[in-house]
Formats: C-alpha cells, sequence, structure tokens
C-alpha cells in the first residue's frame, strides 16, 4: 500500500477552527460497513444506533499543558537568570519552544519535539521558570530529543501545567484570548481524568453529561482504557510505502475490572462500541500482544491498516482525520474498504462537514 492512496481533497475552510456551541450538536455521518448506507445526523442522534446492552469503551486520558516556552543558556547561565529578567526574557524572547511528549524509564528523563531543534546542542539547558529547567542529553535520528529535568514525572506535569500551554493542534490557527480560553476549556472530554495526554482523544469532545445519562437509562453500559496520546497518534507518515512507517509506542493501561467488562460483553454477543482510534488501538493492541484481553500496563506501538483483523471492536465512534495519516488508514481497516472510506470522506467534504479535531463525527457499525 501507498500512504498516497489515503489522500483526499478537503478544502481549507473545512477545518474547525471553534468546537460546537455545544457538544452533543455537532453533525454525525453514520456508516453501515455491510450495507454502505449513509445517513446524515446529529452527535445526539447516537443514541438511536445504540442498543440496550451495548458496552460504551473510551479513552479516559486527560491532556495537560505540554507545550513550553523557555530560553537555551549554558550552564553557567542558568543561576543568572532570575525573577522578572527570566520571566521577561521567556515571554519577549523565547529561544526555543518545547513539546513534551512522553517520560522515559530513567528518572526525569523525557522525549520531547523541540522547534527549532537545530538550536539545541548536548549539554545545554532551556530554563522555563527560575525552578523548572532541562538539560539536553540526547538528539535522536527521528528529530526527537531526550531531556533531563531534576524532577518526577508527576512534578513535570505539575509545572508544565503552571508555566505551559495546551498545545492545540497546528491546523486550528492563533485566537483571540477569549476564544482561546474557551478552546482550552472544550480540548478535553468531559470524562477526562487520567493525566498524562499531550494531545487529546477527538472523539470523545462530543459527549456531554446529558447525553451520557440517556445512555445509561436506555441501558447502555460503559467501560474505560488509557492511553496517554503521543507521537504515534499523530506523527505524520512521511514514508512512500505504508508498510515502511515507524509506528512510535504510547503508555496504556487497561484494569482488571475493564477487562472483565469487555470480555463479558464478548461472551455474551454484545455489541463493544469504541470512542476513538486511541482506544481501538488500545484493545486490538493489548489482544495482539497478548492473544487475549486482560489487565495491561505498559507500552502499545499497534500500527492498523487495512487487512487487519479486529478481535474487539465491534462498532466506531471517530472523528475525521487527515489525509494520508495512520488515522484515516485504521478507520479504512475497520470499515473494510478503502475505496468507501474516502467516498464517504467524499461525501462529507461535498455535505460540509467540520474536520479534525473540533470537527463532527462518524458512526461506523
Amino acid at each position: 500500500m501507498l500512504t498516497s492512496d489515503f489522500n483526499y481533497n478537503l478544502p481549507k475552510e473545512l477545518i474547525a477552527q471553534t468546537p460546537a456551541e455545544k457538544r452533543d450538536e455537532s453533525r454525525l455521518l453514520v456508516i453501515n460497513r455491510e450495507t454502505k448506507e449513509i445517513n446524515h445526523r446529529q452527535f445526539f442522534n447516537i443514541i438511536e444506533y445504540l442498543r440496550p446492552g451495548d458496552l460504551l469503551v473510551w479513552n479516559n486520558s486527560k491532556v495537560f499543558k505540554a507545550r513550553l516556552k523557555g530560553v537555551l543558556v549554558l550552564d553557567e547561565e542558568v543561576f543568572d537568570l532570575k525573577g522578572k529578567d527570566l520571566t521577561d526574557r521567556i515571554l519577549n524572547e523565547p529561544s526555543v519552544e518545547i513539546f513534551l511528549v512522553r517520560p522515559m524509564e530513567n528518572f526525569g528523563v523525557w522525549k520531547v519535539l523541540a522547534k527549532p531543534g537545530k538550536k539545541l546542542r548536548l549539554g545545554m539547558k532551556v530554563v522555563f521558570a527560575e525552578d523548572f529547567f532541562a538539560e539536553v542529553i540526547t538528539k535522536e535520528e527521528d528529530g526527537t530529543v531526550l531531556v533531563q529535568f531534576q524532577d518526577d514525572d508527576i512534578t513535570v506535569r505539575t509545572k508544565a501545567n503552571k508555566y505551559g500551554e495546551v498545545p492545540t493542534p497546528p491546523y486550528i490557527k492563533e485566537q483571540g484570548a477569549r476564544n482561546k480560553e474557551q478552546l482550552v476549556e472544550r480540548y478535553q472530554t468531559v470524562y477526562a481524568k487520567e493525566e498524562g495526554s499531550v494531545a487529546a482523544p477527538t472523539a470523545g469532545f462530543h459527549f456531554t453529561e446529558e447525553l451520557i445519562e440517556k445512555l445509561k437509562n436506555k441501558g447502555i453500559e460503559f467501560a474505560e482504557v488509557t492511553l496517554h496520546v503521543g507521537l504515534g497518534t499523530f506523527l505524520p507518515v512521511k514514508v512512500e510505502k505504508v508498510e515502511e512507517h515507524k509506528m512510535h509506542a504510547e503508555w496504556v493501561e487497561l484494569t482488571d475490572k475493564n477487562a472483565q467488562l469487555i470480555n463479558a460483553a464478548k461472551a455474551e454477543g454484545r455489541r463493544v462500541v469504541v470512542v476513538g482510534t486511541t482506544a481501538v488501538r488500545t484493545l486490538e493492541g493489548i489482544f495482539a500482544k497478548r492473544e487475549s484481553l486482560e489487565a495491561f500496563s505498559g507500552d502499545i506501538n499497534i500500527f492498523i491498516t487495512p487487512g487487519f483483523k479486529f478481535k474487539v471492536v465491534d462498532a466506531l465512534i471517530t472523528n475525521f482525520h487527515l489525509p494520508e495519516s495512520t488515522l484515516i488508514m485504521l478507520v479504512s481497516a475497520f470499515v473494510g474498504d478503502r475505496e468507501f472510506t474516502l467516498d464517504c470522506y467524499k461525501k462529507a467534504v461535498e455535505a460540509n462537514y467540520r474536520f479534525y479535531s473540533f470537527g463532527d463525527a462518524m458512526f461506523v457499525f
């Protein structure tokens, strides 16, 4: 397969810059994989397509402020930068932007992206605040950088939340202060609780507390997984042949309680309806690694492309994804027909659906 096989034409004006006024009033493209029938609805209509006994599984990961602006300094400069001088320099003359990706096994070591990365040299320090800086220790071949903090992972996230920014995607252009506050609030699912993602699992944006309550009253059951979104989700495919793409690992967790809920649904012939590609990769990745679905905590780097045999997922709620991305490849695999998937995207474009993170959704069953 070629990466270009998953391309489609998307007018820039259809890339959603702001969320829908109300989460569940976004549009919903409903796709029947067997009949190839599609219907145009709104997200709150999802209740009509879910059956009593269906098990809805979502990713409960929470986004933290992973984008940090800092100044590059030599060792002896670190202690000369203090208070207002440091703050002014970071605000007005930031040398580099650091995007925290994930903590590594060694204490205080994080994998990051740096912009511009060419400025970084081994041994240099990036200072974000008087009590918050990191040393550059390795520059990887894939463009990522390893840096050493003086704090544990939880403290790094705490300080990042104090000094950093929510890393909304680059295709969402700069907003005014008021709109930016709304974006930060809405760039999170209503059920997010396990902090660790550097980008949101956006398929869950459409759920409201009221809609969840209605689903429960209908007899829909719920389970959750955790996948802290990182490079595996959003890194673009830069190779011509799909199979040559290297999928980066992301940390996932499935508790014994949730594994039992999912296994019970499968055993009883009830549908497992998964919210988002991150939850799909968690479940199918664990099953592929263990040949069964059981409690698991660790890294998953499964790359799902057409031809993949799904063992857990019966139906999928997802957003519209970037052309040539690993995410549209996964959706094509689940739909079971690449050309039909692209035809659905074409129809969504023709009907002026809104695309990407703050855009509309599809339900595939």
